[in-house]
């Protein structure tokens, strides 16, 4: 099919050629067929010159090209989503250290946590919700520094931890023991996380590296090479690539596991890459650094927007089912945006509980429960916080400030990077 200019918009339109010829010569239709044969322009006469004025003011059209859209500069605003504002529920106070790590398992009824005091804390989540006593189910101790990572297997027992002291472990719930060691990191590891659909573990740490393990036999598969510094956010998935690290050298890569090798390297961030999330409900994933928040393509990592406005240190990124994405900093200030659109519906700043220092303000993990109606922050306060949505806000009473929205995009269009 040859592409035609549509006087009336401006717009490309696509025509088979057979229809072309026909309509050319029954009713008298200008079209200029181009030396190689192509055909530039087709239409009623009138079109045919308002597409040609057009062509004028943006490119000329070559002898054998095709007309290209002008793009106008009206700039398409979208339209946030609402949510509810989210608010402060319950704040836990159990463990002696700074909060690094938290995971749900695939009950949503259990909730985990790991310290600067170098224990994992598990917690009942419903009671915990309501900051009875009894909440606190057992402690388990068995690293010797802080404790970075955690993860609960979906089809086993096992909870996974890994920690400063260079240990990956292996807890099985039901004894409440460690059953594995997985050897191998040469430094501190900072992030873990399993596959969804193998049984894998993928740990990234300071000595720069992601490892990929197999969880019953407790081997090194991968040792996937390629970051200038720490890895601090890993990402998995069951399609490809099926692991994505963000690294403190401010690169994120995305890795084909089959091979082991580094399938593309995004260079965009200028600062660390401490976060990556990425949502249930589409192939996307979000990027957190000190200069912006990134978000990209699942598949091959094509950038597709900045969330601009949260200028902290990112420490952790969220996101829920509803589309309701909530970034951490280090300074404990906390940015709510809808997913799709960018939007930043709320900015709140986390209260260290008393007794604390005001430095103490800090987050430095976050994770929704499965069913995205509670979040939980690790925090510096060595405090564990329960957030919820603000059920008696509707949008009436707290509606979308669309001028403030429109005006930040527009700006945003303007900007050239």
């Amino acid at each position: 099919g040859a592409p035609s200019a549509d006087g009336a918009n401006g717009k490309l339109v696509l025509h088979r050629e057979a229809d072309l010829l026909k309509t050319s010569s029954g009713s008298g239709a200008s079209s200029a067929v181009a030396g190689d044969g192509a055909l530039v322009l087709a239409g009623s006469g009138k079109a045919a010159a308002a597409a040609g004025e057009s062509a004028g003011k943006g490119r000329p059209v070559r002898s054998g090209g095709i007309l290209v859209e002008r793009k106008d500069n009206a700039t398409t605003i979208p339209t946030p989503t609402w949510h509810a504002p989210w608010k402060l529920s319950t704040v836990l106070s159990s463990h002696l250290g700074w909060v690094r790590s938290v995971a749900f398992d695939p009950s949503n009824t259990l909730f985990a946590t790991g310290g600067g005091d170098r224990v994992i804390k598990i917690f009942d989540l419903a009671k915990a919700c309501v900051a009875a006593n009894d909440a606190l189910k057992i402690t388990l101790t068995g690293h010797i520094s802080p404790v970075r990572g955690l993860a609960f297997s979906e089809r086993h027992p096992y909870l996974f931890s890994a920690a400063e002291d260079k240990m990956v472990k292996c807890w099985d719930l039901e004894t409440n023991q460690v059953i594995r060691h997985y050897h191998g990191h040469l430094s501190g590891v900072f992030a873990l996380k399993l596959h969804p659909t193998l049984d894998l573990l993928v740990t990234g740490g300071r000595d720069a590296v992601a490892r990929v393990w197999d969880m019953r036999t407790k081997h090194q598969i991968h040792c996937l090479t390629g970051h200038d510094n720490t890895v601090g956010a890993i990402l998995t998935k069951g399609t490809d690539p099926q692991i994505v690290t963000g690294s403190y050298d401010s690169t994120i890569k995305l890795w084909d596991l089959a091979a082991g090798k580094c399938m593309t390297t995004l260079t965009h961030h200028k600062k660390s890459v401490r976060a990556l999330c990425q949502p249930t409900f589409e192939n996307t994933f979000v990027s957190g650094a000190a200069d912006t928040l990134k978000k990209w393509t699942g598949k091959e990592g094509r950038f597709i927007k900045n969330f601009t406005g949260h200028k902290a240190v990112i420490n952790a990124l969220a996101v829920n089912e509803d589309g309701v994405l909530m970034s951490a900093a280090d300074d404990g200030t906390m940015s709510f945006w809808d997913y799709g659109t960018g939007h930043c519906f709320q900015t709140s700043s986390t209260v260290a509980q008393p007794g604390s220092l005001d430095a103490e303000n800090g987050i430095f993990a976050a994770e929704f429960d499965l069913t995205g109606t509670r979040l939980i922050t690790c925090e510096a306060d060595k405090t564990i916080k329960i957030w919820k949505e603000d059920e008696h806000a509707s949008e009436m009473t707290h509606p979308i400030d669309m001028a403030q929205w429109r005006k930040k995009c527009i700006a945003e269009a303007k900007r050239r990077f």
